[in-house]
């Protein structure tokens, strides 16, 4: 059975526990083999000295975690089959089954991984798209299933013994009908869920499990002072993160809690800092900050938000070497986001502001990154590229733009129905679009159905070379990657639309009388970079019907795919990707977008 670990942090507003690595770890109680009376041992990772594992046939009854044989260090709750141990908490209560249990002893998180008839599945959830968490049945309805669970940001679906033969989707978070075949479910905000799913009466729930329903600072730097609660806004990839960008002035702050909580947090130290529980007031010096505050490490940060005149790159892959900055320009909607589309040369280069030396950032990683005051020279590979840096968070990326001077389409399943020798090309050129130089078109081509025995298919490759070359399985659609498959067409007559920057394809009808690539420039992304949540501005569209949004990365890989109905704009949360560059694809099924979008936290 496979395994994964899952890594979350056990929420503590009061304390944090720490221990050194335990000799050993056994789980103990009426539901294992050895009883109450002696703990049966767990088998230590070889790469994570926290995790232990076993695989173990278990009876009805109940079960606790305990380190070295001792009832000193032993933990415990009260969810099953997946959970969050505390520290003398109470019995795990167990069903009969052969388990395999995985349990880490820093944080507590606990899994009985089991074949089941019933699991939830997708990129929210601790296994992903690869395998489902299974659950468990209602002891008085066997048709209504539960789990308590830690999901991510992402999507989900409940499926039946293990195969997508009989799965179900919905559109509603956090609770709405369960459809056969239906679309994946949203899981809008990460966090920790009682989650349910009635197959008699296509129904399912997330009641998220919150530890704080607000949390906000009050004191005299605050715009509020001492009556009135600031409020912070919580994280979409992360229920402990809360932030706000706010303008303070000199005094000091504390953190406070909802009203269910009712907890006051305080420190020491500006503009970083660990809060603690009643601790003394934050002093806090005049300016505009992106505060952060996460209530389960108590961590802080002060990020203040400088108005630089100017932002520009300067460096020996520069236009202007060391000598002259290259200026950025300043986004419309956030005075901390620059932008630039330069060529760059093999060398290093930095951020820097004002034309001067005394506010400069660098890193050592490329094309994406953190940058540090005064950090090293970012080494950098020659190219086109579009630049962009935070200069408040230090966040950069560099996304390369590369248009080739020829595009074709070639394989077994084309027209030379053969791949391309030593000596014959027996590629089919494609012509570039007069408007956008990464876009290819075919007005007719012949394919013959995809042969496997007779190494057939088709793929896109770029200058007549093996160097650059594009494909994937999927057909009439798909986003081929670099080095891919090769494509599975259906024998027809077909128009054929194929975007080198992105790897889009379309193959359609040829006497179509509407074109169904609509060339990028006609939706608005913004903010582009984004944070954390996306507007995708579709209304020049005029596209009808219900809509599938995918978001792909670089590589091709599919990381989300969500259903809207038509609509002028989509909101869509990012929260939960790493820093870098993805592709937006919006289709109804007969037309195809791709957008370009950064995500720079």
């Amino acid at each position: 059975m496979k395994f994964k670990i899952l890594l979350v942090t056990l929420l503590s507003c009061l304390s944090f526990l720490s221990f050194a690595q335990f000799e050993t770890v056994g789980i103990i109680g009426s539901a294992t083999p050895n009883g109450w009376g002696e703990s049966t041992p767990m088998t230590q990772d070889a790469e994570d000295p926290n995790v232990w594992r076993i695989e173990v046939s278990l009876v009805d009854g109940e079960a606790k975690f305990r380190a070295d044989n001792d009832w000193a260090v032993n933990w415990g709750n009260t969810t099953f089959p997946a959970g969050l141990g505390e520290q003398d908490g109470p019995n795990i209560p167990v069903r009969a089954g052969e388990y395999s249990i995985t349990f880490n002893s820093s944080t507590g998180e606990y899994l009985f991984d089991f074949d089941g008839e019933i699991g939830i599945i997708g990129s929210a959830t601790p296994f992903g798209w690869d395998r489902e968490t299974f659950m468990i049945a209602d002891v008085d309805n066997p048709d209504l299933f539960t789990i308590t669970l830690t999901l991510v940001s992402g999507e989900a679906k409940f499926r039946a013994d293990g195969s997508w033969d009989v799965n179900w989707g919905g559109e509603g978070f956090p609770q709405g009908e369960a459809i056969p075949n239906g679309p994946n479910i949203p899981i809008n905000q990460a966090g920790r869920y009682n989650i349910s799913f009635d197959r008699a009466a296509l129904t399912y729930s997330f009641e998220e499990i919150v530890s704080f329903t607000s949390v906000g600072v009050r004191g005299s730097a605050t715009p509020g002072g001492e009556d009135e609660i600031t409020p912070l806004n919580r994280d979409g990839g992360d229920p402990n993160r809360w932030s706000a960008v706010v303008d303070f002035t000199d005094g000091g702050l504390v953190f406070v809690s909802d009203e269910i909580n009712n907890l006051v947090w305080g420190g020491s130290d500006f503009p970083f800092g660990i809060a603690e529980v009643e601790g003394p007031e934050v002093p806090v010096a005049e300016g505009r900050y992106i505060l952060t505050f996460n209530t389960a490490t108590l961590e802080y940060s002060f990020l203040e938000i400088v108005p630089f005149a100017t932002v520009g790159i300067i460096g020996n892959a520069t236009p202007g070497g060391w000598d002259e900055d290259t200026p950025m320009t300043r986004d419309a909607n956030n005075e901390s986001l620059w932008r630039i589309r330069a060529v760059l040369l093999d060398g290093e280069m930095k951020f820097r502001a004002d034309n001067d030396w005394s506010v400069n950032w660098g890193a050592g990683d490329f094309p994406s990154g953190i940058a540090i005051q005064n950090g090293p020279n970012i080494p950098v590979t020659a190219g086109e590229y579009r630049i962009t840096f935070n200069s408040t968070t230090g966040d950069y990326n560099f996304e390369e733009i590369i248009e080739f001077a020829a595009v074709s389409l070639v394989g077994a399943s084309g027209p030379f129905l053969a791949w391309p020798g030593d000596d014959d090309s027996r590629d089919t050129y494609m012509t570039k679009d007069a408007n956008d130089g990464n876009v290819w078109r075919l007005e007719s081509v012949e394919l013959v159905d995809y042969d496997p025995a007779a190494d057939g298919g088709i793929k896109f490759r770029a200058n007549a070379s093996w160097t650059v070359n594009w494909g994937a399985v999927e057909f009439p659609e798909g986003v081929g990657v670099l080095n891919g498959p090769n494509i599975e067409p259906i024998a027809g007559t077909y128009s054929v639309v194929f975007n080198s920057s992105t790897g889009e394809y379309v193959f359609s009808e040829p006497n179509s009388t509407k074109d169904n690539w609509i060339n990028p420039a006609a939706i608005a992304v913004f903010p582009n970079p984004a944070q954390d949540l996306v507007t995708i501005s579709i209304e020049p569209l005029q596209i009808d019907g219900e809509l599938t949004l995918s978001i792909y990365s670089i590589s091709g890989q599919q990381i989300s795919s969500q259903k809207f109905q038509s609509q002028e704009q989509i909101q869509l949360t990012v929260a939960n990707l790493n820093n870098g560059s993805y592709l937006l694809q919006i289709s109804n099924g007969k037309y195809i977008v791709g957008k370009k979008l950064t995500v720079l936290k």
